[in-house]
């Protein structure tokens, strides 16, 4: 279903995030996690993507795998990185012939295998360009459906990392919005209350889309780690480290990063959000005892 009709619905939507495996093995467990997850009945599940080569077979091939075998609805990434309009194009014509009816157009980053790889060369040069090239894929008359694909876009509540200038950012953001985007879906934060102000700062900017609350519960001190190099300015709050601390092993700081997460998606359905996207990592636990807290059937 296109992204447009969920969100306009009324209700808050509920999506999660997977990564495609590299192996048969984490494939197989993948979807022993999606058998668990798919009673929740998520509106969407998103499928993140490496560009040049590095997962893209793999993502799509993922992607139409719960599309045929699921009730799941599955959304996937596309970036900018290592792609020439050709590429894309085609890219598009699979998921559209897949049926797949939504598309998350991001900027993305060079595998580390290309770190030095001049962007300069690539066809799409900002996330706003892609979003304005699936529109005009769109209007082409290329997707079965008469609506042609929806398409959700990146947003930071705490800043992206490239542009410390904050009201630049909120420049680029609007700049996808004003190319197509339907909706924004944000990097994970770990306070309701730079949600809160990244939505406020999106109305004075002038963006009306809907605006989706990015959450990934915390599992293991070693990954709340990961996240802190991978997210680049993630704030950690001083409460949800000392707790952390506390835990004698990682089964506490999961108890602790999934209480957290309940708290947060709780506040978040009190300031009446859009929608809350679950980073799951590929694994269940997390998802099911934050429905299970929240009285979530």
């Amino acid at each position: 279903m296109h992204a447009s009709e969920v969100y306009g619905a009324g209700e808050t939507v509920w999506s999660f995030e997977f990564f495609p495996p590299k192996t048969n093995k984490g494939a197989e467990s993948l979807f022993r996690t999606i058998a668990e997850l798919e009673p929740l009945r998520p509106d969407f599940v998103s499928v993140t993507y490496g560009a040049g080569g590095s997962t893209r077979d793999l993502t799509h091939d993922l992607v139409v795998r719960i599309k045929t075998t699921t009730s799941l609805d599955p959304i996937p990434h596309l970036t900018c990185v290592l792609h020439s309009e050709a590429e894309v194009r085609e890219i598009l014509e699979r998921y559209a012939e897949a049926g797949v009816g939504n598309i998350m157009a991001l900027g993305g980053d060079p595998p580390r295998e290309h770190a030095d790889y001049d962007r300069s060369r690539d066809s799409f040069q900002h996330a706003a360009d892609l979003v304005r090239f699936i529109r005009r894929f769109n209007e082409g008359g290329h997707h079965p459906k008469k609506t042609g694909f929806g398409v959700g876009v990146a947003g930071f509540p705490e800043g992206h990392p490239a542009t410390p200038n904050r009201l630049l950012e909120m420049d680029h953001l609007k700049a996808k919005v004003d190319a197509g985007a339907d909706y924004i879906v944000t990097q994970l934060f770990f306070d309701d209350r730079d949600f809160e102000d990244f939505r406020e700062r999106c109305v004075l900017a002038g963006i009306e889309v809907p605006i989706v609350a990015g959450v990934m519960p915390i599992t293991t001190a070693s990954g709340m780690r990961r996240m802190a190099e991978l997210a680049l300015g993630a704030r950690f709050p001083a409460a949800l480290q000392r707790a952390v601390a506390r835990c004698p092993d990682d089964a506490a700081v999961e108890r602790v990063g999934t209480h957290w997460a309940t708290e947060q998606c709780r506040g978040l359905l009190d300031q009446g959000v859009s929608g809350i996207h679950l980073y799951t990592l590929n694994r269940a636990d997390a998802a099911l005892e934050i429905y299970k807290n929240l009285g979530l059937g």
